[in-house]
């Protein structure tokens, strides 16, 4: 069951900060490193966050 969340955490930290490097080219550069600290540290609440937040305006 812990190997299920490692692996939606790490999916949701990957999509964040791919999102992040790939998409985002007007986010200034703190606040991408902000984000990706987030990811790595609280990937799946980062990732809902993030989703809400930034991809849905």
């Amino acid at each position: 069951m812990f190997m299920i969340w490692w692996l939606i955490g790490v999916a949701c930290a990957v999509w964040v900060i791919y999102d992040i490097v790939t998409y985002q080219k007007k986010m200034k550069s703190d606040h991408k490193l902000l984000w990706i600290i987030a990811a790595v540290v609280f990937s799946v609440l980062t990732a809902i966050v993030y989703y809400f937040v930034v991809k849905r305006k």
